[in-house]
């Protein structure tokens, strides 16, 4: 599955290049609690088909209302209406325009915001399709892209950008960047990994899964994931871990975890990991500098054990744990000490031999 930018923006590309009417919907600002983030899309068809969400719902099915009522032919024995009163958010075509939900407590009632929850659009009428498809094939070729539109009639300006940013929005334009698919390459095949790979395919990220070996291979089953079989190393290196990729090492074997590690640790990739216990971790460490000439610094990013702390101890329960940190990393989330495993079954441990009990296991 792919992130959901890329899902609208495909979506809004293949309606404006069948010449149907679409717009754009863009969250500019918002005050209090709102539902979606500043920069969060959503496209709307002429028909009514909406991709991507501006809200919980119920903004959505406004706009759908007043957009889709200008393309329903009037019946022939209607009557003419009288005029209505100014509408704040009738759409009408031209340049683009700026909407606001939730101003009265009145409104946010109305469409579901939270208690003193404003937000406000930037509507973009019938975006051309070619600067759509320009910026779809960049970011597919993995490059990070500023879209900026002018206010003044809705031109659009493609530049590639450097570093993510927020949302910006002067007098003149609103420009918004616009990242590549995350991505998660996952060193081995096995049962942990199918569950772990589901997970992240529904949370957005392309998946590719790494393993020589035939029989662990052979029983992989995730559809949407990418199988191959060279060595995890080589794999890291034609993988070209980005700023927006995470490497997960699944198989408990150094011949096939540590090299890619080490390859991982040279790239930009924003979560790299390998599973194993509090004494694997260690010794796993231990043996890359001994053997690899690694030092404490260079092996600084490299998470062990990985996951939070939840008490997990089945494959699809260690999955969840490792997906919640990978996804608490790339949103910038700084996780509390007492959720990291080590931490977290160290204060057990200790709380147990305090309390006189004996502690067994592998952690």
């Amino acid at each position: 599955m792919e992130n959901l930018d890329l899902v609208v923006l495909r979506s809004l590309h293949g309606w404006r290049a069948a010449g149907r009417h679409a717009l754009l919907a863009t969250v500019v600002r918002t005050w209090g609690s709102s539902p979606r983030p500043v920069g969060s899309i959503m496209a709307l068809c002429e028909d009514g088909a909406v991709v991507g969400s501006v809200s919980g719902g119920c903004i959505e099915d406004d706009l759908i209302a007043r957009y889709t009522s200008r393309y329903q032919r009037p019946q022939a024995t209607q009557e003419p209406a009288s005029q209505p009163d100014p509408d704040p958010h009738q759409i009408a075509p031209g340049a683009p325009e700026f909407v606001k939900y939730g101003i009265s407590a009145d409104e946010a009632h109305r469409f579901g915001l939270p208690c003193g929850g404003t937000l406000e659009l930037l509507l973009e009428y019938d975006p051309a399709s070619e600067p759509l498809g320009e910026l779809i094939a960049a970011l597919d070729a993995g490059r990070l892209m500023q879209r900026s539109v002018r206010l003044a009639d809705g031109a659009v300006t493609l530049t590639p950008a450097a570093a993510p940013a927020a949302l910006a929005l002067d007098a003149q334009q609103l420009s918004n960047t616009f990242g590549p698919g995350y991505r998660m390459l996952l060193i081995g095949a096995g049962q942990l990994a199918e569950y772990l790979a589901t997970m992240a395919l529904f949370s957005g990220f392309a998946v590719t899964v790494c393993d020589p070996r035939e029989e662990y291979r052979s029983a992989f089953q995730v559809p949407g994931a990418t199988l191959v079989t060279d060595m995890p190393d080589d794999v890291v290196q034609a993988f070209k871990p980005d700023r927006r990729s995470c490497v997960v090492a699944l198989t408990h074997d150094p011949k096939l975890d540590d090299l890619a590690l080490i390859e991982a640790l040279q790239t930009e990739a924003f979560y790299i990991g390998g599973i194993g216990s509090r004494r694997n971790n260690a010794a796993r460490r231990a043996r890359l500098i001994e053997h690899f000439g690694q030092t404490e610094e260079s092996l600084r990013r490299l998470r062990g054990p990985i996951g939070i702390y939840i008490g997990s101890k089945t494959p699809p329960e260690i999955a969840v744990s490792v997906m919640a940190e990978i996804l608490a990393v790339k949103n910038g989330v700084t996780l509390p000490r007492d959720l990291e495993v080590a931490q977290a079954k160290d204060l057990r441990e200790l709380a147990h031999n305090d309390a006189g009990g004996q502690v067994c296991g592998v952690g």
